[in-house]
């Protein structure tokens, strides 16, 4: 467990490609002496190539120098650039976001390149050298090849920049990585046969006794939890445990973390710490909570006064509900889990469907709602959610949009406002079935 952790680390971090690229061109560089000795000592090669390809000692330095000083000054000029895009983030958007520019595997890439052909260029300046048999090299074409593609991938780095640094591409992007996580983590709600109540009976019987608490020793964010081996170490430990945090949630020493019941009265449990991993930061887990704080925090940041953007909010509402919409139809994970003999053996506190319709609007309906732009396309996001799913859902939606109507100030609406409001919550009613039932503002 502590290897995947660490595993888990390392490939969250921005260096994690960079690095790897830097050290298969460490390898190539080393790889490509031998093809130039090799190829050197051919005489065919003399007759097929032309002799501009090859170069002596001297030329051979002078070349190699330069083009690992050109890709150094690239690579600085590429982190600037990247500063400056963390930076707009950092102001414009939400500090969260940064996370998935840093993330991004185009861009990490273009650091992976630049990196790797400077290390490729220095190393060949230090591996190359003259003897009585080799005084023409050709791998000075290589490196010029190398430097060429590494142009190549700047003039993208500027495009790949100049598109990210728009919001609504952020936005976009923002959405499709968390439809695929939907598609890809959760199934269809009648493709899942949901367990009995009564399946998890223990959960009703365990609230007679006292747990026991367990506390770690680090303070920061958790960025990853390993179920499969907390349900084998409770099973090991004939326990019933509860995880008291979600990831991304903040602890410290005083924080429970898990709650233990032990069922055969034993005080000797293993070591449940090395199955969650706690970092300082919120790191860029593939969480769906996370992703839609992301949104709403741009849309929030759109609504305030020093930006009032609320095409921007508008544009986050409707992303909002697209997701919300297609996670209505998921059958969303269980919060309890059984071992192979259907005993209950852990509980995770997982937000259900209501829970992420109200985190997703609830600061939004506070902050913009008494725009009436904003407030239409709240209503047109419930509608299209509403729409595309059960009955269950329309219910949720139906609450929420009561909760909406609450906190609306109809004496200070228009009489034209008022018209398309009111058409917009027929909408909303029918799509839930409560067209009859609502009267209007």
């Amino acid at each position: 467990m502590w290897a995947s952790k660490v595993l888990f680390t390392i490939r969250s971090s921005f260096w994690y490609i960079p690095s790897k690229y830097g050290v298969l061109a460490a390898l190539f560089a080393y790889i490509s002496i031998y093809i130039d000795s090799y190829l050197m000592s051919l005489e065919i090669i003399y007759r097929i190539t032309p002799s501009i390809f090859f170069a002596d000692i001297d030329l051979t330095r002078t070349i190699l120098s330069s083009i690992s000083a050109s890709l150094l000054t690239m690579t600085t000029i590429t982190f600037s650039t990247i500063l400056v895009v963390l930076t707009t983030f950092l102001s414009e958007y939400s500090p969260r976001t940064l996370q998935n520019f840093i993330t991004d595997v185009s861009t990490q890439r273009v650091m992976g390149v630049f990196v790797g052909g400077f290390v490729y260029s220095i190393l060949l300046l230090l591996f190359l050298r003259e003897t009585e048999m080799t005084t023409r090299f050709i791998v000075p074409s290589f490196a010029v090849l190398f430097s060429i593609i590494c142009l190549l991938v700047f003039i993208f780095f500027i495009h790949h920049v100049s598109r990210w640094m728009q919001v609504s591409n952020l936005i976009h992007n923002i959405t499709m990585n968390l439809m695929e996580k939907i598609d890809r983590d959760y199934e269809n709600v009648e493709d899942v046969h949901g367990d009995a109540p009564w399946e998890d009976w223990e959960s009703e019987e365990i609230k007679l006794m006292e747990p026991r608490q367990i506390f770690f020793n680090q303070t920061g964010y958790i960025k990853f939890i390993d179920m499969d081996g907390l349900l084998q170490q409770a099973t090991e430990d004939d326990c019933i445990v509860q995880v008291e945090k979600n990831i991304s949630d903040y602890v410290d020493e005083n924080t429970t973390v898990l709650s233990i019941w032990s069922l055969s009265g034993s005080k000797e449990l293993g070591d449940y710490e090395k199955y969650i991993s706690i970092g300082r930061e919120n790191a860029p887990v593939d969480s769906l909570q996370f992703g839609l704080t992301k949104i709403v925090e741009v849309a929030l940041r759109a609504l305030s006064p020093g930006i009032n953007d609320p095409n921007t909010a508008i544009n986050c509402i409707d992303n909002l509900g697209k997701i919300l919409a297609r996670l209505g139809g998921k059958y969303l994970p269980r919060s309890y889990h059984n071992d192979k003999h259907r005993n209950l053996r852990l509980i995770l506190m997982k937000p259900d469907f209501e829970d992420y319709l109200y985190k997703c609007f609830y600061q939004i309906r506070q902050s913009g709602f008494h725009d009436i732009s904003v407030l239409a396309s709240g209503i047109k996001a419930l509608t299209l959610i509403a729409r595309k799913n059960s009955k269950e859902v329309k219910d949720v939606v139906w609450e929420f949009t009561e909760y909406v109507l609450e906190g609306i100030k109809v004496d200070e609406i228009l009489t034209l406002d008022r018209k398309y409001l009111n058409k917009k919550f027929q909408e909303l009613a029918e799509a839930t079935g409560r067209g009859k039932l609502f009267k209007g503002l």
